[in-house]
This record gives C-alpha cells, sequence and structure tokens, in this order.
C-alpha cells in the first residue's frame, strides 16, 4: 500500500490492525487501494413463483453476463456505470442495492416461511429485504430501527421491496422485550459498530473512529444482544454481525454474551454454501470477512443457539389458545378511533370487488386483521402482538386511505400485488418512453401503450407494471390513465 493512502487511516487503527494480522497485514492495506465491489440483490417477492429470473426474461436479460455473489443465492456483482438505482426495475423494487458482504447474514439466517423473525437494528432495510424474500410473505417480520430518521427510509424500503408482512417500529430494543418475551424464531442483531469495515468506501467513517468509540459500541452491543436473547424463543437462533474488525465488538461481544447467558451456546451449524470464502471465527459458527481475501468489504457473523425446546408457560398458553396477546383488542381499538368497521369495511370491499380478481385468502399474508392508523387500512399480520403503547411506523401492509367513504389504494398495495391478481393492468417495457412518462408523473392514454394489457373498458384503478414487475397505480376514464405515481417519487 502507498504509504500516502496509508497515513489517510486513523493511527491508531493502523497499529492495531498490524497486531491483528501480523504477516497479513500488508495485503490487508493495499485492499484499500483496490476498487470497491458493488452489489444487487434479486427480490424474489417480485419474480414469478418467487424463482430467480431466466434468460429470456427482462429482468434476467438484464442482469446477464453478471458475476454472483458465491454465498449469496440473489446476489450479483455490478460495474459502477451500471447504474441500477436509475433503471426502471429499482423503482419496481426487483432488486436492492446491497454491499456484497452484507448478504452473508440473512443466508446465515436461513429463516422458513411462516416463521417469527425480528431484525432489531434494521435500517436502511438490506437485511429486512433479504429476510423478507427468503420468507416468501408468510410469518411475520418484525424490523426495529432505533433513529427515526433512519426508521423512515427503512419503511420506505419495505414499502418499495412489495413485502406485506413486515411490521415496522421506532422503539429501543429494551421496550420490544415486554411486547415480545421469547417471542423469536430467529433474530438478527447487526449491531451499531464502529464501522472499520466501511473505511474504503466512507470518508465519514475513518474521521468518526477512536478507540473510545470502540469501547462505547462494544457497551452498547452488549446490552441490545441481552435484550435480544430475552425475546428468542428457546430452540431459537440469533445472528449477530458488524462491519468492523474489532475483536472488542466481534468475537469479545460474543464471548462476553455467552458467559452472561448459560441458556445460549454457539451453534455448530453446517457451513452454508459460499462461506468457504470467509475466515472461520475462533468461535464455531462464527466468520470474519476480509476485504483482502474476499470480493466484499469488512464483515463479522456469528451465531448463536438459544438451548431447549419448549417455550415459557406463558407463550405455550398463547399458542394452546390460538391467540396471541392483544389480538382481542383490535376491534376495540378501531372503534376507540372512530373508525367502525362500518367506515372501512365497504369502500375496502367495493374496491377489492372492482379491482383486484384475487380475495386476501389467497394472498401469501392470508389470515391477517384489518387495522385503521388515522384514515389509513393496513392489514397486519396475523402472528403479531397487540401495538398499543408502541412507536410503530408501519402496522403491516399499507391498504390504502378511506376518505368520506372512498378508498383509494396505497402505493404500498401496488408495489405488493402481483400483475395476475389486479382485475386490470397494463404492462410497460423497462426501455419504452411510457416507462420514463409514467415515473415523471404524466398521463398515459390507452390507445398508445406497447407491451401487455388487461384493460376490460371500465373505468377504475389499473395496475401499472413495468416487464411484469408492478410498479404504482394509474387511473382509467376513458382511453385516459391518469397518473397516480406518488409525486414524491417522481422523476424530474
Amino acid at each position: 500500500m502507498e504509504k500516502e493512502t496509508k497515513r489517510e487511516l486513523p493511527e491508531a487503527f493502523v497499529e492495531k490492525m498490524e497486531k491483528l494480522l501480523g504477516s497479513d497485514a500488508e495485503a490487508f492495506f493495499k485492499s484499500y487501494d483496490a476498487e470497491r465491489k458493488f452489489g444487487l440483490r434479486v427480490n424474489p417477492l417480485k419474480q414469478k413463483s418467487g424463482e430467480m429470473p431466466e434468460e429470456g426474461e427482462p429482468l434476467g436479460d438484464y442482469l446477464k453476463g453478471l458475476a454472483k455473489v458465491p454465498w449469496a443465492e440473489e446476489g450479483f456483482y455490478y460495474e459502477a456505470d451500471m447504474r441500477p438505482g436509475r433503471h426502471p426495475f429499482h423503482e419496481a423494487g426487483a432488486y436492492y442495492i446491497q454491499e456484497p458482504s452484507a448478504m452473508s447474514v440473512a443466508e446465515a439466517v436461513s429463516p422458513k416461511p411462516g416463521e417469527q423473525i425480528l431484525d432489531l437494528c434494521a435500517a436502511p432495510g438490506g437485511k429486512s429485504t433479504h429476510l423478507a424474500g427468503k420468507m416468501g410473505g408468510q410469518g411475520l417480520l418484525v424490523c426495529n430501527e432505533i433513529h427515526p430518521a433512519r426508521a423512515k427510509i427503512l419503511s420506505q424500503n419495505i414499502e418499495r421491496m412489495g413485502v406485506g408482512n413486515c411490521v415496522v417500529t421506532n422503539e429501543d430494543s429494551g421496550r420490544l422485550v415486554s411486547y415480545f418475551p421469547e417471542f423469536f424464531d430467529r433474530i438478527v442483531v447487526d449491531a451499531p459498530c464502529s464501522g472499520e469495515g466501511m473505511f474504503r468506501k466512507d470518508q465519514q467513517a475513518r474521521e468518526e473512529w477512536s478507540p473510545d468509540n470502540v469501547k462505547l459500541c462494544a457497551s452498547r452491543q452488549a446490552e441490545i444482544l441481552d435484550h435480544a436473547a430475552a425475546m428468542l424463543k428457546p430452540g431459537g437462533y440469533l445472528v449477530y454481525s458488524t462491519c468492523t474488525f474489532s475483536r472488542e465488538e466481534n468475537e469479545e461481544s460474543i464471548l462476553g454474551f455467552l458467559d452472561r447467558h448459560e441458556d445460549f451456546e454457539a451453534a455448530e451449524a453446517e457451513r452454508p454454501v459460499g462461506f468457504e470464502a470467509f475466515t472461520g471465527g475462533k468461535i464455531p459458527g462464527s466468520y470474519r470477512i476480509w476485504p483482502h481475501k474476499t470480493a466484499g468489504e469488512g464483515h463479522f457473523l456469528a451465531l448463536v443457539h438459544k438451548k431447549g425446546t419448549e417455550a415459557s408457560t406463558e407463550t405455550l398458553a398463547y399458542a394452546a389458545s390460538g391467540k396471541l396477546p392483544g389480538k382481542e383488542k383490535k376491534k376495540e381499538k378501531n372503534r376507540q378511533s372512530g373508525k367502525k368497521g362500518s367506515d372501512w369495511e365497504q369502500p375496502w370491499q367495493e374496491f377489492a370487488k372492482e379491482t383486484l380478481v384475487t380475495g386476501l385468502e389467497q394472498w401469501p399474508i392470508a389470515g391477517g386483521s384489518f387495522t385503521m392508523f388515522g384514515e389509513e387500512l393496513y392489514l397486519v399480520p396475523k402472528q403479531m402482538v397487540d401495538m398499543k403503547g408502541l412507536k410503530v411506523l408501519r402496522p403491516g401492509l399499507d391498504l390504502g386511505t378511506i376518505k368520506k367513504g372512498r378508498f383509494e389504494p396505497s402505493h404500498g398495495l401496488a408495489l405488493f400485488l402481483k400483475k395476475e391478481w389486479a382485475g386490470q393492468w397494463i404492462n410497460l417495457p423497462s426501455d419504452s418512453e411510457e416507462i420514463t412518462r409514467y415515473l415523471r408523473g404524466e398521463t398515459l392514454n390507452t390507445d398508445q401503450l406497447p407491451g401487455e394489457r388487461h384493460l376490460t373498458g371500465k373505468n377504475g384503478w389499473v395496475l401499472v407494471c413495468v416487464d411484469g414487475c408492478s410498479l404504482g397505480w394509474s387511473k382509467k376514464v376513458g382511453i385516459t390513465l391518469k397518473n397516480h405515481y406518488p409525486k414524491g417519487l417522481r422523476r424530474p
């Protein structure tokens, strides 16, 4: 590594890494001169039957020639000049732009459809949306972020990726414990850290680093891990991850956790596919990702298991009754908010009858309950507990707004739907002038549309898709399609 570049790193960090890596230190520092690796991850919620797009399909052709990320089933490397963030597929949630090493976390979690999963430090949403894709829209995903601004970004990404079985909260991890005691099958703690693994791409991370900050982060991580432990079911798994190299925040955090919690053990699980590229940690089930050894930034992850197979007496009582805490209160909550069942039920049913060709029972989130947050109607995942008192940004799938007895569907509902579920839809090619016009908020004409379409001749809501991926709403009036793409998302 050039001395000039090396001087850009904090001196104490350089000394620490030289001591930690020994003969590997030179190769490690040289990696800072190498070009960054960029990655994107295909969203199975937006693909046919959740399968990867094949060559000959629009998204498959778009990804043609891209190298696969070996440890992530849906991951691809791309070159910076590709600019996938500007493509209509990005707006439709067909993929998520994510640093390649970070894709390893959800692979280690290995969530199953129908499980109850918690992403405790979730913003901006890369790992959350990865988990959601693997869950296939089934079960409950709770995504929490303590910082309000970051929680808002998290909620927006959950919506863009068409996730319907997710509740987004903005809470301190300690407050969540009383709502979810021994509740989750799997928990991700992607802990706030000193960010040493991001030094190559983030100048601010370099400037904010200090030995004292490393110690402060380790202390916070211990508290968050203890809260997570109380929310995990016996027999469940917790994945702890950071984007730092510090032993204090990695191995020592996990060893300290295991010392404090005798009911936990390091998980000696079979190494996931592609993880052979990573260095095994000193603890079974832990991995270090080094930028000089893999095509990705620095990362650490460890898998721990909560011993036992039986939940607490209270949890077993809920399971036996088929009810979770607070389910009986949802209708009362609606009445207290001034939204009686009839206030939203008739407008929603009229919309569903006119606009949808499938009932909710055919959706992967079937069995959820309706609830009103202000004027917004949401479908809450059926496993979710009573949310009273929680800071909730997104209590489930946002169906739409009830105004003066009329229902207006949300942008989130459009992104969640498959085109086959909509009574009327248009499917615009991603390279067409019309898709560009739609993203700018312009009106379209039904007589001048390229691509497939299914229009019945009736006026009403039409789902706009881009090469098979739902993107937003328009409203048909005669031969005119009035644009309902959100003004805040429109391109200049």
